[in-house]
């Protein structure tokens, strides 16, 4: 079993080919190719190479499916006996990759 981590948006995400991610939102259009060159451990059936803190030479590749909104998180402020309350929603974007291609040199 071939797998990888790799780092994008100041988070780490465990990879093997054809498996779909996502990831934080990213420019490129859906259909598109995209390269992920930071990959901090690459795992090929025993052998299992780590970074220090990123492998050289190493790469993974993956097309954008879709860019899609995660569901809605909503908080609730309050002070009691102030009447102060607040509430506030937020959606964070998305973009759902599928992994075509995990290669080291």
């Amino acid at each position: 079993m071939t797998y990888a981590i790799i780092e994008t948006g100041g988070k780490q995400y465990k990879v093997q080919k054809d498996s779909v991610i996502e990831i934080e939102k990213l420019t490129p259009s859906k259909g598109k190719s995209v390269n992920f060159g930071t990959v901090l451990l690459f795992a090929d059936g025993d052998k299992v190479k780590v970074g220090e803190p990123a492998l050289s030479g190493a790469s993974v590749t993956g097309e954008i499916v879709e860019d899609f909104r995660a569901p809605k998180v909503t908080h609730f402020f309050y002070k009691k006996r102030k009447g102060l309350h607040k509430t506030r929603g937020h959606r964070q974007p998305l973009t759902r990759v599928k992994i075509t291609a995990i290669s080291l040199k």
